[in-house]
């Protein structure tokens, strides 16, 4: 990939929540008082158009359904609006969580999860852009070992500050992703101490170093920095992804995936890599529309 791509694909994607701290304080508070669907209703009707009509998303997610999925060109469009409506729902949600709402949870495969927080090492959880992943972290907790997130350095401070309080009810704290990549360093301290990291693999965000490999009957390149940061230590690793499954629900899907730790260690990281991507094609055929990843994910 040439600079210029890796550029442009990095100005579609700026890893920000839309809006500005008074509108996400006033959003906070709103969401103590009025119930969440109403705002489902209203960013349906006048939000999701608005953007459809100036976002290069709309194209992006319109040829995802197209030519990932096979849709015809009504009902591509019609899931284009409704992937859309479904982000938003997912935003909406983050910040209800900071007003204090919960939303009811199943967990499935949740026992691979105590299953290694009781072990004294570390492990790694990996997460994608699909479905509304912070959930997860309020809810797969594990006293005894703490939970370390790597985020965006440049997310807005409003959401980093709400998240921060979330987090320290917790055991969780925040790794944020910089440019000088010393965040590297305090992953390696957190699975020193045995704890937990978790981290995306579904956004190369301008690194050269990368794997390539068929997602829904396509070449994409997967970051092969969370790959190589499990196998370098011979970590267990879990695949975690946490779907909208109703109005007010959400069901965590814990998936341990496996490879084999006595091969070469090049070897390792390609198996990761193939059991990651692998259930992350289940997940997309199973809910096809929460896919978030607004920019051409399969650009070569």
């Amino acid at each position: 990939m040439t600079n210029y791509k890796q550029k442009q694909m990095a100005q579609e994607w700026t890893g920000k929540t839309f809006g500005n701290g008074w509108m996400h304080r006033h959003l906070v508070t709103m969401l103590k008082i009025v119930d969440i669907r109403i705002l489902y209703v209203f960013s349906a009707i006048f939000i999701v158009p608005v953007c459809l009509a100036v976002r290069p998303s709309r194209g992006i997610i319109y040829r995802y359904f197209r030519q990932r999925h096979g849709y015809g060109r009504l009902r591509s469009a019609w899931k284009t609006y409704t992937n859309h409506c479904l982000f938003a729902q997912v935003v909406l949600d983050k910040f209800a969580m900071y007003a204090g709402r919960r939303f009811r949870t199943k967990l499935v495969g949740y026992e691979n999860f105590l299953r290694l927080a009781a072990q004294p090492e570390g492990f790694i959880q990996l997460s994608a852009h699909v479905g509304n992943y912070e959930i997860a972290g309020y809810t797969l907790v594990a006293e005894t070992k703490t939970f370390n997130a790597l985020v965006y350095a440049g997310e807005k401070a409003t959401v980093m500050d709400n998240r921060s309080k979330m987090f320290e009810r917790n055991n969780l704290r925040m790794i944020a992703i910089r440019p000088d990549m010393s965040h590297l360093f305090e992953i390696d301290s957190a699975l020193r101490r045995g704890e937990t990291v978790s981290m995306p693999a579904d956004r190369i965000n301008g690194s050269p170093k990368y794997i390539e490999l068929d997602l829904l009957g396509a070449k994409a390149r997967f970051p092969k920095g969370p790959f190589s940061v499990a196998t370098m230590r011979g970590l267990d690793v879990l695949a975690v992804n946490t779907m909208k499954t109703s109005t007010l629900e959400y069901t965590v899907c814990v998936t341990p995936l496996h490879y084999d730790k006595t091969a070469p260690r090049a070897r390792q990281t390609e198996e990761l890599a193939e059991a990651y991507v692998a259930e992350l094609e289940s997940i997309m055929r199973r809910y096809p529309v929460q896919w978030y990843n607004y920019f051409d994910f399969w650009a070569k």
